[in-house]
């Protein structure tokens, strides 16, 4: 059971989780889902049909002593068609949302163990960038890592946004991969606490 503790101006107090462990094979399936499903997939060649040229035979059949050849649009020629190349797909697939679930979990269980996992309830901030980076300098963040601030208050989120090493994200935004791939993160205490709250409603169903 993890004990996370609350810092900010209504903190002072711990949320408790039961976090599973970090699991390579399952961080690794729902990174590589999520990363796929973010691919645009847009590449696009031409085939031999959809090249702009005439359909004119090059040259006489015989007696050139060259090769037989058609058009120009054969892939054998500089600005002729593509053979099997790329066309525009969509890369995404469906994976089991208990498995997405799960990865989010993993990934915060994985700061928690780190220590890099802080809870706020109140960041008492006016909106400045400067009032920011002194909040964080005063909870231990000094831009050398990377830091992934996820919460709802729009004041918090504008005093962070231009700040190079901060990532802002809405707490619906909150993934696997944007977790991992940032040294630390700081998450509105609310977000983490309907988790805690299920749990109780699980335990005393059973």
């Amino acid at each position: 059971m993890a004990q996370i503790n609350v810092i900010g101006q209504n903190g002072g107090r711990q949320i408790s989780l039961d976090l599973p462990e970090a699991n390579a094979n399952v961080l690794h399936e729902v990174v590589t889902w999520q990363l796929a499903s973010r691919r645009r997939g847009t590449a696009s060649t031409k085939t031999r049909a959809q090249v702009s040229a005439t359909g004119k035979k090059m040259y006489s059949q015989k007696g050139t002593g060259n090769a037989r050849h058609g058009d120009r649009t054969v892939p054998t020629f500089v600005g002729g068609g593509v053979a099997f190349g790329p066309k525009p797909r969509n890369y995404g697939y469906t994976l089991p949302r208990k498995v997405r679930q799960l990865g989010l979990a993993m990934a915060l269980s994985d700061r928690e163990q780190e220590g890099m996992l802080t809870a706020v309830d109140g960041f008492g901030l006016d909106g400045k960038t400067k009032s920011f980076i002194s909040w964080a300098k005063d909870n231990g963040m000094n831009g050398t890592e990377s830091v992934l601030l996820v919460t709802d208050d729009a004041v918090v989120r504008q005093a962070a946004r231009n700040v190079p090493w901060v990532t802002v994200m809405a707490v619906a935004g909150l993934n696997a991969y944007d977790i991992l791939r940032h040294d630390r993160l700081v998450i509105d205490a609310v977000a983490l606490e309907p988790a805690q709250d299920e749990q109780t409603e699980e335990e005393g169903a059973a």
